[in-house]
């Protein structure tokens, strides 16, 4: 069989696996967020942290839930790598420093999982299981929760009033952080990736908690392999759009990755959940229509991502001669040139980190096709939870452009786009790109960023570039020739991802408590129909444009000179 033949049927297996669970996964999401009842775990969860899971909240009460849980978070894990030395099972590991702790936390608690240390020589059991592992469950149903209070905001038929002296009170609630965490971890993160792991286990992946195992090699060298629970970390760090891997290699090791078959369930496991959150979201506001506009804008892009990286990567092998093998430098050497372009897609456009190849060695424009999945919000699907708020704010603005084109007040889902909804929604847009962009600049300005860089010229940029790009869309891969274990990147990048995860939430959540309070304005002749091709395509178009006019100039000097120079 061709290898562009296996690239089709791979693609084709995976769409067809994600399209065969869209339907129930999405249908029990929307049965698990909306239901009334709670099951014995969570009552004791709730009691064991003094919170009311039925107490409904307004936008802020939320969102302090969702700020003092995940510092709470920051602070335990920080603590935990400080005082690893001196843990059972630590493996002989030292205490890992201040400013990587530091970033390793806030990595971690921000889902984006960027690693500036080699896991199998620095984390030992207890900080990777009860630590990281831990993290990578709670960081991906707080972005869950979020998401799922937006599509409330959407979803309430009308505000709920109450009479205070006659007077009606719009109160705006969006449900209940508490209860949205629990459910989220508990109903469906924590039962899917138990039956990931075993399918992990038994294609090969290891899962244990023994000592360091020192081998012979061949060729007579001394080897040291790390064990540990690696299968059960693999299934949440995909399913949970986490990414941080237990070998610095992470999915191109065998252990986290044996064979072609896990390798194709880690791909599917990364896309998911994302995939089907919009069916969720066209339950919960009572038209399937809406979600199927959403999921197919996202499936657009990422398809035609996953056409043009294997394309470009098959035609340019980059640098290196194509007779020197320049093509598959840095791929996957097991599963072909086709694997390792899916995989980056995937994972770039879903904000994973995930890797089974290592990106610095795409050519310039297939590199540049992965940045820009994460410049466009990493919404093509997105990560989880944060895939999902992050397309509806870009519907919101695409609503907003159609309304101008016509001159009538913009409408999404019987609630209007007002100037309070439209500042929210462009504050969460301006985020991410002034992020990046300034921390870039700052880090090519000054001496200790340039003294990260392995390369010079535009391949140097655009490793600059990769990282905070990655950072501040909580992404978390890189382009393996940069430097990050510095103080400087450690704690830069750390502050990136801090404000890169949790500003946005701020807006979003807002946005939620705007809309909860609105009354739902009767669809008309002149209402624009959201849930036809013409708007999925408006949509495509908005966040292609957008992404555009804010990234092209940084891209024009990284991977598009160095492309089209090559």
């Amino acid at each position: 069989m061709s290898p562009v033949l296996a690239d089709v049927l791979q693609v084709t297996a995976l769409v067809g696996a994600l399209a065969l669970v869209h339907r129930p996964l999405g249908d029990y999401m929307a049965a698990v967020y909306s239901s009334k009842k709670h099951l014995r775990i969570e009552k004791w969860i709730y009691r064991s942290v003094g919170a009311d899971p039925d107490a409904e909240m307004r936008w802020p009460a939320y969102l302090r839930g969702v700020l003092v849980f995940s510092a709470v978070g920051v602070l335990f894990l920080y603590l935990l790598q400080r005082v690893q030395d001196k843990l059972p099972l630590s493996l002989g590991f030292k205490a890992i420093t201040p400013d990587q702790a530091f970033n390793t936390a806030t990595s971690f608690v921000s889902n984006t999982n960027w690693q500036s240390y080699s896991g199998e020589v620095a984390m030992g059991h207890v900080t990777q299981t009860a630590g990281l592992a831990v993290q990578n469950f709670l960081s991906a149903a707080v972005g869950m929760a979020v998401a799922v209070a937006l599509v409330r905001g959407f979803a309430l038929p009308h505000s709920r009033l109450r009479s205070s002296g006659g007077t009606p009170i719009r109160t705006g609630f969006i449900g209940n952080f508490w209860s949205d965490l629990v459910r989220g971890t508990v109903r469906i993160l924590v039962p899917l990736s138990v039956v990931a792991a075993v399918i992990l286990v038994a294609c090969g992946a290891i899962q244990n908690f023994g000592d360091i195992h020192h081998i012979t090699t061949l060729t007579g060298d001394k080897q040291a392999l790390s064990p540990g629970a690696v299968a059960s970390q693999e299934a949440i760090k995909n399913l949970g759009t986490n990414g941080g891997g237990y070998f610095n290699a992470n999915s191109a090791h065998p252990f986290e990755n044996p064979n072609g078959l896990s390798d194709l369930l880690e791909i599917f496991l990364l896309l998911v959940i994302p995939f089907s959150l919009p069916r969720t979201f066209g339950k919960m506001v009572g038209s399937l229509k809406q979600g199927y506009a959403i999921v197919a804008a996202m499936g657009v892009v990422w398809l035609c991502a996953v056409v043009a990286v294997t394309w470009l990567e098959y035609a340019h092998p980059g640098t290196a001669a194509q007779l020197a093998g320049g093509a598959m430098e840095g791929k996957e050497q097991r599963f072909g040139e086709g694997s390792s372009s899916l995989f980056a897609v995937s994972t770039t456009m879903t904000s994973t980190g995930s890797v089974n190849s290592f990106h610095d060695s795409f050519g310039g424009l297939s590199g540049g096709v992965l940045l820009l999945g994460m410049m466009l919000g990493e919404i093509t699907p997105g990560g989880v939870g944060s895939g999902l708020y992050g397309m509806l704010i870009m519907a919101i603005i695409a609503v907003f452009l159609a309304g101008l084109m016509v001159g009538r007040t913009p409408e999404y889902l019987g609630k209007k786009i007002g100037t309070r909804e439209i500042k929210l929604a462009a504050c969460y847009i301006l985020i991410t790109p002034a992020l990046v962009l300034i921390g870039t600049a700052a880090a090519i300005a000054l001496p200790d960023g340039k003294a990260a860089m392995t390369n010079i010229g535009a391949h140097g940029f655009s490793e600059v570039l990769y990282a905070f790009t990655s950072a501040s869309n909580n992404n978390g891969s890189a382009f393996a020739g940069f430097g990050a274990n510095t103080p400087f990147f450690n704690t830069t990048l750390g502050l990136c991802m801090l404000l890169g995860r949790f500003l946005p939430m701020v807006f979003v959540l807002a946005l939620a408590g705007s809309l909860a309070e609105q009354k739902p304005v009767p669809e008309t002749a002149g209402t624009l129909r959201t849930e036809k091709p013409l708007f999925t395509g408006l949509l495509v178009g908005t966040l292609l444009i957008v992404t555009g006019l804010t990234f092209f100039p940084a891209l024009a000097l990284g991977p598009l000179a160095e492309g089209l120079t090559s």
